[in-house]
């Protein structure tokens, strides 16, 4: 893949192969902890070996050129003209990537950029997260700006936020940034701790389906729910005033003051946060203990709770996630992502596998009216130089 990067951009961009530099940044799947991650909690997400490649050169001029693989559309600017405009579609991301660069450090050279991504995009498997740190990272890396992982980190989220217009927490961004292969990322998005978990599955592996629902955030009721969070917990720090988040309370104070709350659809969604953020903490332990018998009931826990309480599912994830549930050998399984639509990732034995694959696709077909993607998942390392 990194060869053929090259040698496409060298071909696109009518440059040497040798002037391009070229990266990579996974996408990710979250094991479990969903929509905890703005509410200051838990989440347990690993980076993929799917993502997105880049290749990047400079110019001779102070233009920026940006193609991709996926997207027939090509965009061309000035350094000096990089807001955001709708008519750049995928290109957004990057272009909001270089514009905070461009804010706070000179560039004396125009660049190409060329892109190569084999995320589904819209799949919730976070391809934004994935272009965004690929270009970040390398951007800092050309131009030696020394700015740390973490904070790059900061960038692509700030991005999200203020430029594409997603309320998203930091979750993404610290999967694809900090991951490892075969092991997962146990992140306390409030203070930052985190810890690298094995991913010792013995003779299990991972299931993505991709339900081939799209799902675009900004457009989804994501920012909706998150208002909703934000309501729930201004009215329970009238009861407790040093409450900092939702994940700061446990279930026992949930139980003593849930009354406090006067919207009932409000109320659902702290539920949720609530015992979603301790399934994580359950989850992580069960790993350590190689419980997975747990750990796979845990993440079906978390579907039901974002089914009924956060209602982020729809009729393509629960469908998906009824049909895999009931199939032999699958320990577990759940949506992955923000949900009204993307992929569901499951624990399935791997003698079971292939028949697992075989009956929910045709069943899954049967009942939506197409077929879905699914494939085994391998877990990858974070972002970097190729």
């Amino acid at each position: 893949m990194t060869v053929n990067v090259k040698e496409q951009a060298a071909a696109l961009f009518s440059q040497e192969a040798n002037a391009f530099l070229t990266y990579f940044a996974p996408g990710r799947v979250n094991l479990i902890g969903e929509h905890t991650d703005y509410n200051g909690g838990y989440v347990f997400p690993a980076a993929l070996t799917k993502g997105t490649y880049l290749a990047i050169s400079k110019r001779n001029d102070q233009q920026v050129v940006m193609k991709s693989a996926q997207f027939d559309q090509t965009v061309s600017l000035d350094l000096q003209s990089l807001d955001y405009d709708d008519a750049h579609d995928w290109a957004n991301y990057p272009k909001g990537i270089l514009r905070e660069f461009v804010t706070n450090h000179a560039f004396d050279t125009g660049l190409n950029f060329y892109f190569h991504g084999n995320i589904p995009n819209g799949a919730g498997l976070s391809s934004s997260a994935s272009i965004c740190l690929v270009t970040a990272y390398a951007l800092n890396d050309l131009f030696h700006f020394k700015v740390s992982k973490t904070d790059l980190a900061f960038l692509c989220q700030r991005v999200e936020n203020n430029y594409i217009g997603v309320n998203s927490g930091i979750m993404d961004q610290f999967a694809v940034a900090f991951g490892k292969e075969d092991h997962a990322l146990f992140l306390n998005c409030e203070t930052l701790e985190k810890e690298l978990i094995p991913l010792t599955l013995g003779a299990y592996q991972l299931v993505i389906s991709n339900t081939n629902k799209r799902r675009g955030l900004a457009d989804s009721k994501y920012n909706e729910r998150r208002s909703e969070c934000d309501k729930g917990l201004k009215e329970l720090q009238q009861e407790i005033p040093t409450l900092q988040n939702l994940s700061d309370v446990t279930i026992d104070l949930w139980k003593k003051n849930r009354s406090a709350l006067t919207d009932p659809t409000v109320a659902k969604r702290v539920e949720h946060v609530v015992q979603e953020n301790a399934r994580v903490v359950a989850a992580v332990q069960a790993l350590k203990t190689n419980d997975l018998e747990h750990f796979g009931k845990l993440m079906i826990e978390s579907h039901e709770s974002l089914r009924d309480l956060y209602e982020v599912t729809g009729n393509e994830l629960d469908t998906m996630f009824d049909l895999q549930k009931k199939e032999a050998g699958c320990l577990g399984t759940r949506m992955t992502g923000a949900g009204f639509g993307g992929c569901t990732v499951s624990i399935v034995h791997k003698d079971h596998t292939d028949q697992f694959i075989d009956n929910v696709t045709k069943a899954y077909e049967k009942a939506i009216g197409w077929s879905p993607e699914m494939y085994v998942s391998n877990i990858g390392d974070g972002v970097k130089s190729l």
